[in-house]
This record gives structure tokens, sequence and C-alpha cells, in this order.
């Protein structure tokens, strides 16, 4: 089996990344609105759950187009089929 690419490995970093930026700017809007640490801690942590989800959800309904079907045909290809052990 080939070693992932370091892209591949980051990718979930990434996505947590923007949902953490994303959390912490609904986070810093609530605090300096209400003062109140108590909810932009809440506020915080909801927009950092629904955030992930929906960019989860984005990532997974994304199709590759018909260069990037060839691509991975030809990384099969040079690799050979998956082992079944």
């Amino acid at each position: 089996m080939t070693k992932p690419t370091r892209r591949d490995v980051l990718r979930p970093a990434e996505l947590i990344g923007i949902s953490a930026i994303m959390a912490l700017f609904v986070g810093l809007t609530v605090l300096l609105s209400t003062r109140a640490w108590l909810l932009a801690g809440v506020f915080f942590g909801i927009a950092f759950i629904v955030t992930l989800v929906v960019v989860a959800m984005l990532v997974l309904s994304f199709k590759p187009n018909k260069d990037e079907l060839t691509e991975m045909d030809q990384m099969d290809d040079e690799t050979g089929p998956p082992s079944t052990h």
C-alpha cells in the first residue's frame, strides 16, 4: 500500500482549523456584544460543531471531475489491486 501524501494526512486538521476559526469569530462576536463569557463559550461550541458538520458534509458531497478520475485510475493501475487481507 502506498504511503499517503502529506496533504492527505493534514486534510482533517485543515477542516478542524477552518471550523475553529469560524467558531472563534462567532464566540468573539458574542463575547464583545454581550460580555458574557458563558454565553460566548456556548455559542463557540455550537458554531464549532455546526461548522464542522457542514464542512464535512460538503467534503463528502464532492465529486471528482474527469481528470481526477483518470489520475486515480492511473494510480490504482500502478499500485495494483487492493489486497483482501
